[in-house]
């Protein structure tokens, strides 16, 4: 799973400095035919993770449950995110990577609750959440990518 994570923490590292520099308008801004911004999206991959891994393992994770409920798959974008609000979400991005991997290899998760995602990708195991996780943020740094382009 060593390359798991070593994945998950270049594609996160990689999004952050894609995102560095943008303002709190480019952070928030919906272009036409899109669903949600780049900010929504960096949240939804956090929140993403927190689901996959921690809640149908049994497990608390870290992230409150407004903040789940705002960045869930389904939902869209209906605040503004502030830039200082991105910088804690962009910080707890990076954190959580090492956490997982930690919490992982302390042998924390025992169970699994199985779980077809909306790809139809059935999950029974930590594992195949971990190598869900990965291709579901290639997915969005794709999205993210696209919305760049369009909000600079």
């Amino acid at each position: 799973m060593e390359f798991h994570f070593e994945t998950l923490a270049k594609n996160r590292k990689s999004i952050v400095y894609l995102t560095e520099n943008l303002s709190e308008e480019q952070l928030n801004k919906i272009p036409k035919g899109f669903k949600n911004n780049i900010a929504w999206n960096v949240a939804h991959l956090m929140v993403t993770q927190e689901l996959l891994c921690y809640k149908l393992s049994g497990l608390n994770g870290t992230i409150k449950d407004d903040v789940i409920d705002k960045f869930r798959k389904g939902t869209k974008p209906n605040q503004i995110v502030t830039l200082q609000e991105f910088k804690l979400i962009k910080t707890h991005f990076l954190d959580l990577t090492k956490k997982l991997e930690d919490d992982y290899n302390k042998g924390i998760f025992k169970s699994y609750n199985n779980y077809t995602t909306s790809l139809n990708v059935e999950l029974k195991s930590i594992e195949d959440a971990l190598t869900f996780n990965v291709f579901h943020e290639g997915i969005h740094l794709g999205i993210i990518l696209q919305l760049l382009k369009l909000v600079s």
